[in-house]
């Protein structure tokens, strides 16, 4: 592989690494930013094109096997120093890649495609309204990875989900569960019911059935649970845009659930439902 040692860090070549803590600043470049060594790792061996690493030389040894297969790639070596000083914050495991950002895919297509492998067709899917922290969309897709959801749509106001915090958070998962970003969320819920989904809206409202009873209800259909704001939960517009509402049972002296922890609650029921006899 190209291994460039570099010791200035207004070197250009890794020009593309600074003010990485800017959110719009690689989206602007058309790159994003994984950090860490099990998230480099798993950016190297997921469907997304590696442009270049940045890593410390324990970190280069450390990732040698997993750079194998890629005899083609820049990594660029630099002391700890250096890469604190490009990255503009202390990278404790010494580890930074740029992947390319990928064309928008429209949500119908990820659908119809199903899975981080193809077929099967998707049965769950996750939907997200205006949640707008990075670490709660990169749990969401830690949890949809872990309960098999065969993909994430977000709408405009979803934080990014290749934001290098998001993927971090994720542990990587935000590399492997397709997405669709800037859906606009009541077209796409519509749409679903269209095609015979079973859309959840998850509300803490004492009102709503178990979220176990709902997913117990609708075992043989294909099902996309739907989470709001971490605040204010889903819109009025999107809680009619579903074809059922459902809560988690607790405590009458807790209000809500972090959304995130709500999504891998809902996902667990969802799958079990599923399996069971």
């Amino acid at each position: 592989m190209p291994v460039v040692s570099i010791n200035d860090a207004g070197d250009p070549r890794i020009a593309d690494y600074s003010g990485i803590p800017d959110p719009e600043l690689a989206r602007s470049r058309g790159v994003f930013v994984a950090e860490g060594r099990l998230v480099v790792q798993r950016l190297l061996s997921s469907r997304f094109t590696t442009r270049s690493l940045l890593v410390t030389a324990p970190a280069l040894e450390a990732l040698a096997a997993d750079l194998e297969p890629h005899p083609c790639l820049p990594v660029f070596v630099v002391p700890q120093t250096v890469m604190n000083a490009v990255a503009g914050f202390n990278i404790h495991r010494g580890c930074l890649a740029l992947g390319e950002r990928p064309a928008a895919a429209h949500w119908v297509d990820l659908v119809r495609r199903g899975g981080p492998s193809g077929p099967p067709a998707a049965d769950i899917l996750v939907a997200l309204e205006r949640v707008g922290n990075m670490d709660n969309v990169g749990a969401t897709f830690r949890a949809a990875a872990a309960f098999g959801a065969a993909g994430v749509l977000l709408d405009q106001a979803c934080a990014d989900p290749l934001y290098r915090k998001a993927i971090r958070t994720s542990m990587g998962a935000a590399l492997r569960v397709p997405f669709a970003t800037d859906v606009v969320l009541l077209d796409a819920l519509a749409g679903l019911r269209r095609d015979g989904w079973a859309v959840v809206g998850l509300t803490p409202s004492a009102d709503a059935p178990s979220a176990r009873e709902i997913f117990a209800g609708v075992r043989g259909t294909r099902v996309a649970i739907v989470l709001g704001h971490e605040g204010d939960g889903l819109t009025a517009p999107a809680m009619q845009a579903c074809s059922h509402l459902a809560r988690i049972p607790m405590p009458s002296d807790v209000d809500s659930l972090n959304v995130a922890m709500a999504a891998g609650i809902a996902l667990y029921e969802c799958r079990q439902s599923r399996v069971s006899r």
